[in-house]
């Protein structure tokens, strides 16, 4: 009898803890009944929240699965416009389980596989508004318009797998390697081509400055001359003029004066050698001078 008791009691024990179980914060459960999932009086799947919740011992099993928003943000995809272009699309989705028994059967209850079927769905939609749309409108100004015809798409595609997509968002577009390569290169060229010509005209017009300058330098130069010969000969005509008028007054002395100078400026080397007649008028003022 005591064995037997304690056979109940440990069955009781086994029991207790096979009847219940625990959902962590985040999370949310539901339960398999002979592999057929627990529901209520209207057909419903039985969602369990967290905390301590109970079963059937023995023949339920629980799926727990991720009630929180999940973001899925894959590697960039390839997608045609309407004129053939391609285009590589980073996006990113914001998704979370909304059905548990539509997820766990649709999908297997498994995220990873969840987020390979709805990034498909994603994918479509935007391959169809991509497809729709040249390259001009998606950069300029339609990428909005885009992105929430994507998620309409991608909501009601996903809504058979238990999904909620709550946003898709378009990251960044760029163009193949190879056709950014190619657009680079003539985006240089055409660059190139634009510097030289700019370089041409600047040559161009700094020929021209150089010659207006040379030919005012020129003009200037010329006037200077001019006015310089202009001045020399009014100087010249000025002097020739003060000369005549002292010779007037007392030509003797005029003479005497000039003599001097020319002593001055004859001798004023003294290595010069001159050979002159001592009769020469030269000497006229030096015999005056050594005969007193």
């Amino acid at each position: 009898m005591k064995n037997f008791s304690l056979v109940i009691l440990l069955a009781a024990i086994v029991m207790s803890f096979s009847s219940v179980f625990v959902v962590p914060e985040g999370q949310k459960a539901i339960v398999m009944l002979f592999s057929k999932v627990q529901k209520d009086s209207e057909d419903k799947a039985i969602v369990y929240g967290p905390g301590l919740q109970f079963k059937v011992p023995f023949f339920s099993q629980v799926r727990r699965i991720d009630a929180r928003i999940q973001t899925l943000d894959g590697t960039p995809d390839r997608f045609v416009t309407s004129e053939k272009k391609d285009l590589i699309v980073d996006s990113f989705v914001k998704w979370r389980v909304n059905d548990f028994s539509a997820f766990y059967l649709r999908a297997r209850g498994d995220k990873q596989y969840a987020e390979t079927l709805l990034k498909q769905k994603v994918n479509n939609g935007l391959r169809t508004n991509f497809g729709t749309r040249t390259i001009r409108e998606i950069v300029s100004g339609e990428r909005s318009e885009l992105m929430e015809e994507a998620l309409v798409q991608a909501s009601e595609s996903a809504r058979e797998l238990g999904i909620e997509v709550l946003d898709v968002r378009v990251k960044q577009i760029n163009l193949p390697q190879e056709v950014s390569s190619s657009i680079y290169q003539r985006m240089r060229a055409e660059r190139t081509a634009v510097a030289k010509e700019h370089r041409s005209e600047g040559q161009e017009k700094a020929e021209t400055i150089r010659a207006g300058v040379d030919r005012r330098v020129t003009v200037m130069l010329a006037d200077a001359e001019r006015n310089a010969r202009s001045v020399r000969g009014q100087g010249d005509a000025d002097a020739a003029a003060i000369y005549a008028k002292a010779y007037n007054k007392d030509p003797e002395f005029f003479g005497f004066v000039r003599s001097l100078e020319a002593y001055k400026k004859t001798f004023k080397d003294k290595q010069d050698v001159m050979v002159l007649s001592p009769d020469s008028d030269f000497f006229k003022y030096m015999k005056g001078a050594k005969a007193q």
